[in-house]
């Protein structure tokens, strides 16, 4: 008997995952009806695939689920449903942790090299007064060392840059410099000449970069956020800013999508605005991790990338 896929990630993403999710179901050998409408009877669907903004906001009813299988990697939006009490997939994906390398790798460079000079041709033919350092030079801190983190640690390090990474509790990182806790956090802020900011929004992270940590940072220091948007104290930030300590910031996420018109990082000279481009979902590699998932649970094995609720992802 096929199994019963409910894919309640909104409508507007079907026509995008559909073929993916059922080429990757068959690769797997899982036999399943994929649902795209509200069931008639939730307690016959056996997984959910979901993302927030998507069709349910009430999971009481589905009493059979065996895990909700998210599409992003952020769970904040749904972690605190109440209603939700199934196990809860986040996404990791090897698209989108190509996306973020790359993504983090091009604004690290940029901010090494001091493009922005040159970028629109603005300064003319005026030559930086000193050879910039190299990369073996220029610190760099990581903030947020878990899957994303290290492939961007160690992409950094491969061209040279001495990497720090932290995170909240100790992790093996082999070939890379990892710091925890409070100590380690003030530790790893103290030598980032670029600071990249990936960790996961929970109630420990919000707001983590205050003007008290931002003052931690070396003056000058580049900040590159693809994580999550309120990490960070606007308020604090932009004073660093206009106070020189911080030398810019390159923000990919904000506390309101879209940034609003006349924000204050929109026309800062500091401030570099990307609109959330960092690291999307792919279908094509998504789909092949919703689909190992219900393999898994179909065979008795450990759900990928299971969230700890304590924790918050």
């Amino acid at each position: 008997m096929p199994l019963t896929v409910y894919f309640a990630a909104g409508a507007r993403l079907w026509p995008v995952y559909g073929e993916h999710l059922r080429a990757a179901l068959a690769a797997e050998g899982v036999e399943a009806e994929i649902l795209t409408d509200t069931p008639t009877d939730p307690a016959a669907v056996d997984y959910i695939v979901f993302a927030p903004g998507g069709d349910i906001a009430d999971f009481r009813p589905y009493t059979r689920v065996k895990a909700v299988l998210n599409l992003w990697a952020g769970v904040e939006r749904i972690v605190g449903n109440a209603t939700l009490t199934q196990p809860l997939c986040r996404m990791v994906d090897a698209g989108m942790t190509e996306g973020m390398v790359e993504y983090v790798t091009a604004n690290v460079l940029r901010h090494h090299l001091g493009l922005d000079r040159y970028l629109l041709g603005q300064d003319g033919w005026n030559p930086a007064e000193e050879v910039p350092p190299l990369a073996r030079e220029r610190p760099v801190t990581v903030l947020g060392f878990g899957e994303l983190g290290q492939a961007c640690g160690r992409a950094l390090a491969a061209l040279n840059f001495p990497v720090t990474g932290w995170s909240r509790t100790p992790r093996a990182t082999p070939g890379l410099t990892c710091l925890h806790g409070p100590e380690g956090l003030e530790a790893a802020l103290r030598r980032a000449q670029i600071l990249v900011l990936l960790l996961p929004l929970t109630a420990e992270t919000a707001n983590l970069l205050n003007a008290e940590r931002l003052a931690w940072l070396p003056r000058g220091a580049a900040i590159v956020n693809p994580g999550r948007g309120p990490l960070i104290d606007d308020a604090a930030l932009l004073a660093a800013l206009d106070a020189g300590h911080v030398g810019h910031a390159t923000l990919d996420v904000f506390r309101t999508e879209p940034l609003p018109e006349g924000h204050p990082f929109w026309a800062h000279p500091r401030v570099t605005v990307t609109p959330h481009i960092a690291a999307g979902t792919r279908p094509i590699t998504a789909a092949r991790v919703v689909a190992e998932n219900i393999r898994r649970g179909e065979t008795g094995q450990p759900f990928l990338h299971l969230v700890d609720r304590a924790r918050g992802y």
